[in-house]
């Protein structure tokens, strides 16, 4: 991050969990970096689009007393610089190709990862030998694992999706247990529901072992996975981006499909019914 208005702010925000509602204003300070220091907290909340109270809870999310400490702050770590015109932050990008190349980055470091194969690997022998498989995934992570499943079922004869909550998550784990489960895959994403950390200690605790895909190696589920690979999420947006999980778990399917003897078969199969139905267009 460059040694300038808007690099200084970003670094303030930096390792802080936000809300959706406090991204917006980290983003609106991001952008008028010249100006953030000099703004009250009801022009700050007009500015950004919420309200004066959400400016605060900011603040102090920051940890700062409140708004004025956090504007004092600002004033002496992000001086006035030139001005960023709206829409466009540093090096001339804005804020979406600047979540674009953070994702890439994001990619990078994974792939960086990867470079030792050795804990895909492994998690391929785990997957590929539980039958069934449970595949967890609540909230903001459960389009992660439903795309997992859709593809893991093509190869692996018995998968079971857990992507909803309550009190029958426990009762399919212990379903999934009597009929031979040795493994879960979870994946875990930000803001990590409470349900997901205790339905894992649940998990481990019935003798499955645990594989997870979080956002870090420091993050809640951590100390209820056997096996945790992480993959960065972007927060460059008011919502996360999840590109390099999601690329984690299809290279965790390819590592479970080359532990499976008749992956291979199981999709020529597939795809020899998906011609004779006429599935797809050509």
């Amino acid at each position: 991050m460059s040694d300038s208005p808007a690099g200084r702010l970003q670094a303030l925000f930096e390792g802080h969990r936000l809300t959706p509602t406090q991204r917006r204003i980290a983003h609106c300070m991001v952008r008028r970096a010249a100006d953030a220091p000099f703004l009250s907290s009801v022009e700050l909340a007009e500015l950004a689009g919420v309200s004066q109270p959400s400016v605060t809870r900011f603040a102090v999310a920051l940890g700062f007393d409140g708004y004025p400490a956090l504007r004092r702050h600002l004033r002496e770590v992000a001086p006035p610089g030139p001005a960023t015109p709206a829409g466009e932050a540093e090096g001339g990008h804005n804020e979406y190709q600047q979540a674009v190349l953070a994702e890439i980055e994001n990619l990078r470091h994974l792939a960086g990862l990867l470079a030792d194969p050795a804990p895909v690997e492994r998690a391929g022998r785990l997957l590929a030998g539980s039958r069934p498989l449970l595949v967890l995934g609540l909230r903001a992570a459960s389009s992660q694992a439903r795309g997992f499943a859709y593809f893991a079922a093509k190869v692996h004869p018995d998968v079971r999706l857990l992507d909803e909550g309550g009190s029958m998550l426990t009762d399919r784990i212990d379903a999934a247990v009597r009929a031979g489960a040795t493994a879960l895959l979870c994946f875990a994403l930000p803001r990590h529901p409470r349900e997901v950390v205790e339905a894992l200690e649940y998990a481990r605790a019935a003798g499955l072992t645990v594989v997870t895909v979080a956002e870090s190696a420091f993050a809640p589920v951590a100390a209820h996975s056997d096996l945790l690979i992480p993959a960065a999420v972007g927060t460059g947006l008011a919502f996360d981006t999840a590109c390099a999980p999601m690329l984690l778990g299809r290279v965790l399917l390819e590592a479970m499909a080359d532990e499976l003897p008749d992956a291979q078969a199981r999709l020529e199969q597939f795809d020899a019914k998906a011609a004779e139905r006429g599935l797809f267009v050509e």
